[in-house]
């Protein structure tokens, strides 16, 4: 038994002694001196690339703030701030896009990775990343029809698919509304194909005040245009007259008087609730009773 046992603990130990001799040799055969310098070669290019990109990028963006900053002109013909504010992000966006590659591309060629052998021979790779980034591809080329056409710049009031909101940003991939409940929205442009832009025309601000059956119509809208006739156009901003568009009712058999007028475009809503207490107010001093 004792011999059995020791025959068996001299041959783990001989195990033993073998892997340390094989990881010792393998340990002495590594040119730690060598291989030292090299590493902290290679961190050193890779922290010379990050910190001269990261100047350019500090450079390039001041160059294209300040590119825009003053509104750039063309000859005769000013551009719209929301369509430069548009257009900057666009080339923001890109400026960013390209340093991003750049930097990757600098950091595979320092890690000996051969780049562009790796490009021209990976068929099937780039088959399947051309697959994969078909959607990223459509998102630029409609983001750019969307600029070409003038379709929505920042700072327009817009409606896509139901989301509502103001454009806070169009990039390349994607383009931001911010609804009225403070919603940030990330659209992909391939997904935007009806746009209903509420910036570019004036609107129509529609104010309805309830009447019942046997309300004094005639004098109502004498009130009504009185009211109407004192009102400062120019500090509302009003383009176009408020005018009685008629009776309206409901499902519920309740009637309403329709006054309609049109504004510059985003003062609408202001509008609405102005007209309608200016109305409500001059109705109640005269007296008349209106159904609630």
């Amino acid at each position: 038994m004792s011999e059995v046992f020791t025959k068996g603990t001299l041959t783990n130990l001989n195990s033993a002694l073998n892997i340390n001799t094989f990881f010792r040799n393998i340990f002495l055969k590594v040119n730690w001196e060598s291989l030292g310098e090299k590493i902290l070669s290679t961190v050193a290019q890779l922290l010379f690339l990050t910190v001269v990109l990261l100047l350019i990028n500090w450079i390039g963006k001041k160059v294209i703030r300040r590119l825009f900053k003053n509104n750039l002109q063309i000859r005769r013909n000013p551009v719209p701030q929301n369509k430069m504010d548009t257009i900057y992000t666009i080339v923001l966006n890109i400026f960013r896009y390209v340093l991003l590659f750049f930097w990757i591309y600098a950091i595979l060629s320092a890690l000996g990775v051969p780049v562009g052998t790796l490009i021209a021979g990976a068929g099937i790779f780039s088959l399947a990343i051309g697959l994969g980034a078909q959607g990223f591809v459509s998102d630029m080329v409609n983001g750019f029809f969307i600029l070409l056409e003038q379709q929505i710049s920042v700072g327009d009031y817009i409606n896509v698919d139901g989301i509502e909101g103001t454009v806070t940003y169009v990039g390349i991939r994607t383009t931001q509304l911010k609804s009225a409940d403070g919603t940030l929205n990330f659209i992909p442009n391939r997904n935007i194909t009806v746009v209903s832009n509420k910036s570019r025309n004036d609107m129509r601000a529609l104010v309805e005040i309830p009447v019942a059956t046997d309300s004094p119509f005639d004098e109502i809208e004498k009130i009504i245009s009185e009211v109407t006739a004192d009102l400062d156009l120019k500090k509302l901003k009003i383009t176009q007259k408020p005018k009685i568009l008629g009776f309206t009712t409901y499902d519920d058999g309740s009637m309403a008087l329709q006054i309609i007028a049109f504004t510059k475009h985003g003062e609408q809503f202001t509008l609405d609730d102005i007209l309608l207490k200016k109305y409500l107010l001059a109705l109640k001093e005269a007296g008349i009773t209106l159904p609630r």
